[in-house]
């Protein structure tokens, strides 16, 4: 088919009591950017990094209707801040939720990938003052099952973990979520096959629950729209083992661009990074994940970022803090809840300007396909221990 160069936080230090977020005085303007005190471990310099550009503070007035007193940390999944991926979505809903209301925040990187230094970390922040620790990534599941009992005063918000990723029920002051992925794998495959790419990948990072929901409902997008067409279509399907890229990784796609491959769902962390490497090398396309990766195609000849399969990792991160902070904690704390496009704007494409980079597949097709998945005529299996199955023309290539 023809290229297309389209333009993605011990309890007696603690300063409140269960809720953890509650008798502020809205306004004051307590902010830091620092992302830990002087007795933080730091991560070793080949590792570390600074915060992104969106850790800048406004000296706009605090909202009145904010009546908590805290302060807000992250503690960083694999990876860093800035990883134009899931850390830095989650960060954001906690820079923008902070400088929105004149509340302090900080966040902090474990020095390994390990569940006792995640604690370490956690530990830390409590010792200086964290009321509210935002937790992104199925790997803090472990994690949140210790800290929430150790911390009965601190209130957890645990991004993308499941029941099934802790060892003990969820706790009162801990709220978990995860997503729909399957939602949003689905809407980046059948969108891909409407604009007419008919060889098609998929990398994931670690097979997780949610890395294969999203590269399964990718499958059911791309079948559904291909039944619709009538088109042949072929998916060559991967697995990195890792949320990063790296030389090997680079190889393999890039001998798929070789061998015709079109456009690859590049789905886990920072292993989108390979995928953008050999699509540049070989004028191929690659559709991101987790937030709008646009941006990491800017710069190039041309942008090779088609699309994004989103979920609603900043405005989670701001909804729960806002149940925190204005005291509607009672009404999510113990709770696991899964989000999807019924749930409200917690899955998608980006549609925004050059983000939408779409020549064939039109906003009206677009709304169509979200239509009739909130309203259940577009059924889309969430299914992770069955391959979907596909129909005629229709082929899937499992690759160890």
């Amino acid at each position: 088919m023809k290229r297309k160069a389209l333009s993605f936080m011990m309890a007696a230090a603690m300063l409140v009591s269960l809720t953890a977020c509650g008798g502020k005085d809205a306004g004051a303007d307590t902010k830091t950017d620092t992302p830990a005190s002087d007795t933080k471990t730091e991560a070793p310099a080949d590792t570390k990094t600074e915060a992104p550009a969106t850790d800048e503070k406004t000296d706009a007035p605090a909202d009145s209707s904010t009546t908590a007193e805290g302060k807000i940390a992250l503690v960083t999944d694999v990876g860093t801040i800035d990883d134009e991926s899931f850390n830095q979505a989650t960060w954001e809903g906690v820079v923008a939720y902070g400088d929105a209301h004149g509340i302090e925040y900080t966040y902090y990187q474990p020095t390994e990938d390990s569940t006792e230094e995640r604690i370490n970390q956690i530990d830390l922040a409590v010792n200086e003052g964290a009321t509210v620790i935002v937790l992104p990534g199925f790997l803090f599941g472990e994690t949140l099952s210790e800290v929430q009992t150790t911390y009965p005063d601190v209130n957890f918000i645990a991004v993308d973990v499941s029941e099934g990723d802790m060892t003990a029920p969820i706790a009162a002051n801990a709220y978990a979520c995860t997503f729909s992925e399957e939602q949003a794998g689905y809407l980046a495959g059948y969108a891909a096959v409407k604009e007419g790419y008919t060889k098609l990948g998929f990398l994931g990072g670690m097979a997780v629950p949610a890395v294969i929901r999203y590269g399964y409902g990718y499958v059911q997008g791309i079948n559904d729209a291909a039944q619709e067409m009538g088109v042949t279509v072929e998916v060559k399907y991967t697995y990195g083992g890792q949320f990063f890229g790296d030389a090997n990784i680079t190889a393999k796609m890039e001998s798929w661009y070789a061998e015709g491959t079109e456009i690859v769902f590049a789905c886990g962390g920072g292993i989108y990074t390979s995928a953008l490497e050999a699509a540049l090398n070989y004028n191929g396309m690659i559709i991101g994940v987790d937030v709008d990766q646009y941006s990491v195609g800017e710069g190039n000849s041309y942008n090779p970022v088609l699309t994004s399969a989103m979920k609603g990792l900043t405005s989670t991160v701001e909804d729960r803090l806002d149940d925190c902070f204005t005291g509607n904690w009672a009404a999510i704390g113990g709770k696991v809840q899964n989000l999807g496009l019924t749930d409200g704007d917690y899955i998608g494409l980006p549609t925004e300007g050059a983000s939408w980079a779409f020549e064939t597949f039109t906003k009206d097709e677009y709304q169509k396909l979200l239509d009739g998945i909130k309203d259940g005529s577009i059924a889309i299996s969430n299914d992770t221990e069955n391959q979907p199955a596909v129909g005629d023309g229709v082929t899937v290539t499992y690759i160890d």
